[in-house]
């Protein structure tokens, strides 16, 4: 059986055997709100969590069965954002915060401590202070990417590789707007920041792994990854990072945010999915040596 690890920022799976370089995690799903967030809101606990990864989690929640960890966060992305840089602070939000040149994502709203939600809508209706960022980031943002490069960094050890999955899921709007007929449309969206963060024979192995699943894949568009595949994308050095947008309609209302009819088997498909993943770069070193 799976071990599981929580803490305030995380809550890790990890196989009862090791046996893969790859490691899952999920950076959006969390949804514990903390009652001082939904009390400064301006939006009701509905609308605050339209920029959630909902059950991502759950999804794949199975990784450690094919002996790769599974990371999730415990805070919710209208809290903090772990795909952001800890220092891509917005100066609209935070007082006393500096400009660093033109971000496109802080100036969207969308920094590591996000001022807006899907859609533009404003969490707050005032500004919040640098000392209550930090506290966010110290207490948050840091346990989550010390724990993701400890995992990471044992991955490279015992296989000489790494491969993190960083999962996601996308508006199906997004997906609507990138184009193609309703049978092309991408349904999972890979991103490996047009190679510069993965080995494309690793990402060609992802793909196919999901197309023989029957799912339509794209990559790069419309998403082609943040601060995570940009941070621990590195495949000279043999760490790969793959981000994974899944469309939201496959397994969820995305007006009432809850799972539909369709989530139980597609939970089930991604379990065969993580176990190809899972088995990719799968010898120890010792072996892979030899």
């Amino acid at each position: 059986m799976p071990n599981a690890a929580t803490n305030a920022a995380y809550v890790l799976d990890m196989p009862a055997e090791r046996t893969s370089c790859v490691v899952f995690a999920s950076p959006h799903s969390g949804r514990a709100y903390p009652a001082s967030l939904l009390k400064r809101s301006v939006l009701n606990r509905k609308m605050i969590r339209s920029s959630e990864d909902a059950y991502v989690d759950q999804l794949f929640d199975s990784a450690p069965e094919s002996g790769a960890p599974f990371l999730a966060a415990a805070m919710p992305r209208a809290y903090l954002d772990l795909n952001r840089s800890a220092d891509e602070l917005d100066p609209a939000l935070i007082q006393g915060a500096r400009r660093h040149g033109h971000n496109p994502r802080v100036a969207s709203g969308l920094g590591v401590i996000p001022r807006v939600v899907a859609n533009g809508r404003a969490i707050y209706s005032g500004k919040l202070t640098m000392d209550e960022a930090r506290l966010r980031i110290d207490t948050y943002w840091r346990p989550y990417h010390q724990k993701l490069k400890s995992l990471l960094s044992e991955s490279h050890e015992m296989f000489g590789q790494a491969i993190l999955i960083d999962c996601h899921s996308m508006p199906h709007e997004a997906v609507a707007m990138a184009g193609g007929s309703g049978s092309t449309r991408p349904e999972i969206v890979l991103g490996d920041r047009f190679g510069a963060a993965a080995s494309g024979l690793i990402v060609d192995q992802i793909e196919s792994a999901f197309t023989d699943a029957g799912l339509n894949v794209a990559r790069n568009a419309p998403f082609a990854g943040a601060y995570v595949a940009q941070t621990y994308g590195r495949p000279t050095r043999q760490q790969h990072a793959i981000q994974i947008e899944i469309d939201r309609s496959i397994y969820m209302d995305e007006d009432t945010i809850q799972p539909n009819g369709n989530f139980q088997s597609f939970r089930e498909v991604l379990r065969q999915v993580s176990g190809k993943i899972a088995s990719i770069g799968s010898e120890p070193l010792s072996l892979a040596a030899e």
